[in-house]
């Protein structure tokens, strides 16, 4: 007996529309493998039709004063909030991810981020109006860019889609959204909740796969381009955008170091560093996955990290006593696997390895040590709940080791000594430092790396800022 699936529909100009040419892909819950729901595989005349509805949105979007801006954002923050258990089961069935965690960690700061904007909306700030040539008065204004083409990843694919759409409508700009294609529910059911509150072609949304992509940042509309991907992605995103000259914004891979020294509490360091490298199975760029612990203690705290892996566990989306669910698709869990299946003979694994169950795409919470600084998985994004730990024997290799790959998004350094923790903090070539932590993040601070990791930044004033340009208007005092 066939269970009949869900219809997703992407959101264009105020209305809820199929693909153009009907054209659809199946949508798999990962915890379970099966498909759920169906949603459009969106061509050029979709795309066209949401570009189409952004433009012309945009110059009444432009013209709205900050504080009708800031009004309508909290609506959206609040919506949100009521719509929480909506937006929570959307997401599960997207991602797999534990429903309570869900609820508890990814709910509050989203809409916390929405309500930063908000109040950023009210906040452009730009030198101060004088005169800098006599007879002359400078003034500057920071304006909106126009369209925005943003592309959502799908390892979080609601907190993600606020960090696109927030700063960009705060700042007065317009939206054209794609989800992942493997995690379309909870940005249309966004679609859903915030069309209710902007005016129409404002906000759209349009599913599809990395085709969809491509013509969104190929279209001649958007003045900007962001994405949050892999570095193919970014690259490719990149060169596209260079054929007109559009902005681009882009947060890529990335392989934060995690730096333990010999005077760190090993139990509680061990205790924070699983849980942040575990988190959201290791599906996050600033995952806590690559550890480098003084040769002092690292017997010591590789079996304590053992241990704790062991104690972790995975599984389906309503065990209240899982860190983590699946990966979010057989792709990724055939990456996870090939690292391990690929490691040197050097390498050892000190728990997990394998693939959990036969149903979905669950892996287990994995510890690899023995490593070398040239090791593939050293150098690569596993993406996956993989913790791989080397030795070093003073700070300078520890610097060295930790800066010598192609990332440079996230890092953190664990010791009790505050200079050796402010060298650290100068030395390490990553956008976040984090000291005896690792993971957290607030509105208030800028998220986003250097080197192949990307650039730009997403949440803060710094975010804000990302999505305006400065114009300087100068007039002459004789007339």
């Amino acid at each position: 007996m066939s269970t009949e699936l869900r219809r997703l529909r992407n959101y264009i100009d105020g209305e809820f529309r199929d693909a153009a040419d009907g054209r659809t892909t199946e949508v798999v819950n990962p915890a379970t493998g099966e498909a759920y729901a169906t949603a459009p595989l969106s061509g050029q005349a979709d795309v066209d039709a949401a570009m189409k509805a952004a433009a012309e949105a945009f110059p009444a979007w432009r013209d709205t004063i900050p504080a009708e801006r800031q009004k309508a954002l909290l609506k959206i923050a609040d919506a949100f909030e009521e719509r929480a258990e909506e937006l929570i089961a959307a997401e599960v069935e997207n991602t797999g991810k534990p429903t309570g965690l869900t609820r508890s960690e990814e709910i509050p700061p989203m809409v916390d981020q929405i309500r930063f904007f908000a109040g950023a909306a009210r906040m452009l700030e730009g030198r101060s109006a004088g005169e800098y040539m006599e007879g002359l008065t400078s003034m500057i204004r920071r304006e909106p860019i126009g369209v925005c083409a943003q592309v959502a990843p799908w390892n979080y694919p609601m907190m993600m889609a606020v960090w696109k759409f927030a700063p960009a409508l705060a700042a007065g700009n317009t939206v054209v959204l794609k989800p992942s294609d493997t995690t379309p529910a909870s940005t249309v059911l966004m679609a859903d909740i915030i069309g209710s509150v902007l005016p129409k072609g404002v906000f759209n949304v349009i599913c599809g796969d990395r085709d969809t992509g491509r013509m969104m940042v190929e279209h001649e509309t958007p003045a900007m381009a962001s994405i949050t991907g892999s570095v193919r992605a970014g690259m490719s995103v990149a060169e596209s955008a260079s054929k007109d000259l559009k902005r681009v914004h882009l947060e890529l891979g990335g392989k934060a170091p995690v730096v333990v020294f010999e005077d760190t509490d090993i139990a509680k360091a061990v205790e924070d560093i699983s849980v942040a490298g575990f988190f959201n199975a290791g599906q996050d760029c600033t995952a806590a996955t690559r550890v480098l612990v003084h040769e002092s203690i690292h017997d010591e705290f590789v079996s304590a990290l053992a241990k704790a892996a062991s104690e972790t566990r995975t599984g389906q989306p309503d065990d209240e006593d899982v860190l983590f669910g699946p990966l979010n698709n057989p792709n990724q869990l055939q990456q996870v696997t090939g690292f391990i299946e690929r490691l040197p003979a050097h390498a050892k694994v000190e728990a997990g390895g394998h693939r959990v169950g036969d149903k979905g795409y669950f892996y287990a919470p994995t510890v690899v040590s023995g490593l070398k600084q040239d090791d593939e998985i050293i150098q690569k994004e596993v993406f996956g709940p993989v913790i791989t730990v080397q030795s070093f024997r003073d700070e300078d290799q520890a610097v060295q080791w930790a800066n010598g790959v192609e990332y440079a998004l996230a890092s953190s350094v664990w010791t009790k000594d505050h200079g050796r923790a402010m060298r650290m903090s100068k030395k390490l070539d990553f956008g976040c430092v984090w000291i005896n932590t690792h993971i957290p993040l607030v509105a208030e601070m800028p998220h986003g790396g250097f080197k192949k990791s990307g650039y730009g930044k997403d949440l803060s004033a710094y975010g804000f800022d990302d999505y305006t340009r400065i114009k300087h208007v100068m007039t002459s005092l004789d007339v």
